[in-house]
């Protein structure tokens, strides 16, 4: 994704900035208002990363100019306030996400990819397949090397999600809302329980291990050839 950050701490903009780029996006990174709207209209982005308050002209301006100048491209908002009626500031005036500061990076990444995913939606295929895993959304039937797979419901749709994002991470966030269309943390190894239950009727006597667990981010359906 190319993506401009724009962000007046300096220390956090090169972290950020040197994170994204790790994860092969390309940053445009700016450390004040008048910059940064005038790269938002010179340039075209997958996603912006916006603080609130910055130099020049403030973040809401920003979105506000962009939004008034038909420019749609996602905004999210990182910012210090954090209270409930800055985030709502933030979103009626044209955001489409609020990460309060301090953040966790990985969180930041799911974030982005999920504005990305949303603006540039996915065609709807009735047949998904990572390797030798196949799930056919009109029949519902799960094979691996062409042998069925008897899934519950609620494993089909972990699968279903894990697999229309196929070599994406998917926060538990994400997978609470998605799956279990839960919108807090339950408090509970719901979701642990549910992917090692897939696990063992995916990736059980199978040499080549489809289900993987990212460490401080969340899960994946991903073949990595080797």
């Amino acid at each position: 994704m190319k993506i401009l950050l724009v962000e007046d701490d300096l220390s956090t903009l090169s972290f950020i900035k040197k994170g994204l780029k790790e994860f092969g996006h390309i940053v445009d990174a700016f450390s004040n208002g008048n910059e940064g709207l005038d790269a938002a209209y010179l340039a075209e982005h997958d996603v912006i990363i916006l603080d609130r308050m910055l130099p020049e002209i403030d973040g809401l301006t920003i979105v506000t100019k962009l939004r008034n100048n038909k420019i749609t491209t996602p905004v999210l908002f990182l910012s210090a306030l954090g209270e409930v009626d800055d985030k709502v500031k933030g979103l009626k005036a044209g955001g489409d996400d609020y990460l309060t500061k301090p953040f966790s990076f990985s969180e930041l990444i799911a974030r982005i990819e999920a504005l990305n995913r949303r603006q540039n939606p996915k065609s709807d295929i009735d047949i998904l397949k990572t390797y030798d895993l196949v799930l056919n959304k009109k029949s519902r039937k799960v094979t691996r090397n062409s042998i069925l797979i008897n899934l519950q419901p609620q494993e089909y749709k972990l699968l279903e999600v894990l697999m229309e994002n196929s070599n994406e991470v998917i926060t538990r966030t994400m997978l609470l809302e998605k799956v279990w269309d839960l919108h807090f943390d339950p408090q509970t190894n719901i979701i642990d329980v549910h992917i090692s239950r897939l696990r063992k009727k995916i990736d059980k006597g199978h040499k080549i291990q489809l289900v993987q667990t990212i460490r401080g981010a969340g899960y994946s359906i991903q073949y990595n050839k080797t």
